[in-house]
């Protein structure tokens, strides 16, 4: 049976750069990726490289809440 607080937990990535850098108010999309993270071992938000498909680019993306 699963416990109430699972090590492994899933969190959702975006783009930084899209949510900063929208055009008249309003972004032409953000990009967003789903990973787990160990929660004993990654306390803090987790941020990687990935990229962007509407930046084209490699970008910063930052954990969110759900």
């Amino acid at each position: 049976m699963a416990k109430g607080k699972d090590v492994r937990v899933t969190v959702i990535l975006e783009c930084t750069s899209c949510v900063r850098n929208k055009v008249n108010g309003v972004a032409r999309g953000i990009s967003r990726y789903i990973t787990q993270k160990n929660r004993h071992n990654t306390p803090n938000r987790l941020e990687l490289r990935k990229f962007c498909p509407y930046c084209y680019e490699y970008t910063i993306h930052g954990e969110i809440k759900k």
